[in-house]
């Protein structure tokens, strides 16, 4: 991990890390689904589980990234990614991070067209009904995720600090060939880092110190992003507890070489952030003052999803940031 990969205080950037998982989701889900003969394909993210930072990576660390196919669907690979950080002054490790992420394979010949995935063999039988139930959940969420097509996030003038347009911020930024792949098509990996980057600005210029993610929630990809596009990633502040802050963020595409296409939602997710000191311990945080109807009502939202994170996390024992 390099100087440009961390913020100010040496931790690295959340976004840095989900490109870096991303990469190896798609790396071991393409070179799978190509493992038979039959058209060659691209495997695309489709989403990605709620995914906690268990340990903060630091500015000078070797991170490592492995990847493993658990489950195959008829048109669907799941892929569980696990990061570990290595000081190599120590040669001390740590887990940072466990990630599941959901591809399907795309055909190079026809980008539309989903191929079907070979039939992975498992170990033992339970391996494959407690997969089967996975990709039921997952698919039921994406079913019900509640994002806004006509949403935009709107600036306001001198408005009041610990407001939710107080930090509310947006990121613009063209597509081009590098962020692509094969097929002309923005990798997944390259939108998250772009969300969380949104989703920093935004913790940062609410508490004014030193911010970390904690997690991500379910991320989903709703619609691909074609080269050439102009994408708007805007995030707002919905929900702080004590010490957790819950940043909404959403990406819009304007296909802006193509006026046969309207302005999209593209991709949603809710990210988690904390404030820390210079030692690295959390801070409390400004508590979110909502003002409008619309406000308060995702106000309450967050709370839901703050109360659901912490009764998943007295099922854990991993360290929390």
């Amino acid at each position: 991990m390099q100087s440009d990969d961390a913020n100010m205080a040496g931790n690295v950037h959340g976004g840095t890390i989900l490109k870096m998982i991303e990469e190896a989701g798609v790396i071991i889900s393409t070179r799978y689904c190509n493992s038979k003969n039959g058209e060659r394909c691209v495997a695309a993210l489709a989403r990605v589980e709620r995914t906690d930072f268990l340990s903060p990576m630091c500015n000078g660390e070797v991170a490592h990234v492995s990847a493993e196919i658990t489950y195959t669907s008829k048109h669907s690979v799941e892929v569980q990614v696990h990061v570990m950080s290595e000081n190599i002054l120590t040669g001390t490790k740590k887990l940072t991070n466990k990630a599941t992420l959901w591809y399907v394979p795309l055909s190079l010949k026809n980008v539309d067209k989903v191929l079907e995935v070979p039939p992975i063999v498992y170990s033992r039988l339970e391996q494959e009904e407690e997969g089967r139930k996975r990709y039921e959940a997952q698919k039921l969420e994406r079913m019900e995720t509640n994002w806004r097509n006509g949403d935009i996030v709107q600036p306001v003038f001198n408005p009041e600090p610990s407001t939710v347009s107080y930090s509310q911020s947006s990121l613009i930024h063209l597509v081009g060939p590098s962020d692509c792949t094969l097929h002309g098509f923005v990798h997944g990996g390259v939108t998250m880092k772009l969300m969380d980057e949104v989703a920093g600005i935004v913790a940062a210029r609410h508490c004014k110190t030193n911010i970390v993610t904690a997690s991500v929630d379910a991320i989903n990809f709703h619609d691909k992003i074609q080269k050439g596009c102009v994408i708007t990633i805007s995030g707002r502040m919905t929900f702080t507890s004590n010490k957790f802050m819950e940043i909404e963020v959403l990406v819009d595409a304007d296909p802006v070489v193509d006026n046969s296409q309207k302005r999209y939602r593209a991709a949603s997710a809710y990210f988690t952030y904390v404030s820390l000191n210079q030692e690295d311990k959390p801070l409390p945080v400004p508590q979110l003052m909502p003002e409008t109807e619309d406000e308060k009502k995702r106000f309450e939202e967050g709370k839901g999803h703050y109360v659901q994170m912490k009764a998943k996390q007295q099922g854990h024992t991993e360290p929390q940031p």
